[in-house]
């Protein structure tokens, strides 16, 4: 075999392609990097903190204001500013400078105390859903502290010792434990699988694009020749490149969510790191599939943004796919994306056993080796050199 032909020749020749192509640069290194350090950064407190609420305070008793003072303490809840009308609080809220009401009645004390059960009314915005189920959270906490407060004063005042209540106003006593992310950290919730399906979504889009572009450029035989008539070292030629510099990326991603942010890791580093491999194969064998099925560049590239960006809902991390209809359950698993998912759960949150996971690991494996069965078609596709509008 000729020395200037072969797999190699055309990982080089690729090589060269990418780096002097402004589209690749940015679409490759510097959109992956921006997107990650935007999402790091506007995560890196974690849980979101004071977030602005108002109160509505009728009653201003001694009572009303010690529960008011309570409720500030809390560290999601910032009391942006103290109202005696109802209608300045709704207005407030209605142009988003506050995302909950607090409102405390009129001679609450004096009810509590008396026995008449006064109202707390409180609300809270959930068209910002995050933001209105954190107040939420505060406000009905405050509201049942304030409940047995009130009882555990009614108790003492006739004569009862704190010890003989307690039974009466909690008689069951709760210990709740979170597992896999105790502190409720939403950077470790949504950037370790918004940032593998950003991944995702580009590899498997710049995969059609590898082989599009020598299409539409009308060099498809010539990459054919440089491979010595190889349909398989062609595309293994052009695919490497992209492979070694998305490990390179993942590896960045992953020293700076690991190592610098300290985000659970419970079964090691190499668990994830194989995860993240076999992800970036499956990207590139998705790219493939598409690729081989439409036999289009415009189609398969339009194909892999859509079904790209559905991953990010179908996945199961914001809505638990499992609530999902049994049809869309099932699709889920179609998306290599699912699978990874699955495996940072198992792997980095639980810390199970790797053999539990193996079949997840294989689904995303065998994406890749799916689109390589599609080789025929793309070198016949590249033979062919014909560019569709």
């Amino acid at each position: 075999m000729s020395q200037n032909t072969g797999m190699w020749v055309v990982f080089v020749r690729e090589c060269k392609r990418i780096i002097s192509s402004k589209i690749c640069i940015w679409g490759m290194v510097v959109a992956p990097l921006l997107t990650f350090g935007i999402l790091m950064y506007m995560m890196h407190e974690g849980l979101p903190t004071k977030i602005p609420i108002a109160v509505v305070d009728l009653d201003n008793s001694s009572t009303s204001r010690s529960l008011v003072r309570q409720l500030d303490a809390f560290a999601k809840t910032n009391i942006e500013f103290k109202s005696l009308s109802f209608q300045e609080a709704r207005t407030s809220m209605e142009r988003a400078q506050v995302y909950g009401i607090f409102t405390i009645p009129r001679d609450f004390a004096k009810d509590a105390v008396s026995g008449d059960r006064p109202k707390i009314v409180f609300y809270t915005n959930n068209a910002f859903l995050i933001s209105g189920s954190l107040l939420f959270q505060d406000m009905k906490m405050i509201s049942v502290l304030a409940s047995a407060s009130v009882g555990l004063k009614m108790g003492e005042a006739q004569g009862y010792t704190e010890g003989q209540l307690m039974p009466v106003l909690q008689p069951i006593v709760i210990d709740a434990h979170v597992i896999g992310n105790p502190m409720l950290n939403y950077s470790v919730y949504l950037n370790n699988v918004m940032i593998p399906g950003v991944i995702f979504l580009i590899l498997s889009m710049f995969t059609i694009s590898a082989f599009g572009a020598e299409v539409k450029s009308g060099t498809g035989k010539k990459l054919l020749e440089l491979a010595g008539g190889s349909k398989m070292k062609a595309v293994m030629g052009k695919l490497l490149p992209y492979t070694i510099l998305f490990f390179i990326l993942s590896l960045f991603f992953m020293s700076v969510m690991y190592g610098y942010n300290h985000f659970p890791l419970n079964s090691g580093f190499w668990p994830m790191c194989l995860a993240y491999i076999f992800l970036i194969l499956a990207a590139q064998g998705f790219g493939l599939i598409l690729l081989g099925v439409f036999i289009n560049y415009r189609l398969a590239l339009s194909g892999a943004s859509l079904l790209g960006m559905i991953s990010f809902s179908i996945t199961g991390f914001s809505f638990p796919s499992i609530a999902m209809s049994p049809m869309l359950y099932g699709l889920s698993f179609l998306f290599p994306l699912r699978h990874f998912f699955l495996i940072y759960v198992d792997q980095a949150l639980n810390g199970i056993a790797m053999g539990y996971s193996a079949y997840h690991y294989a689904a995303l494996l065998g994406f890749f080796l799916v689109g390589l069965l599609f080789t025929g078609r793309i070198g016949s596709f590249l033979y062919e050199d014909i560019y569709e509008e």
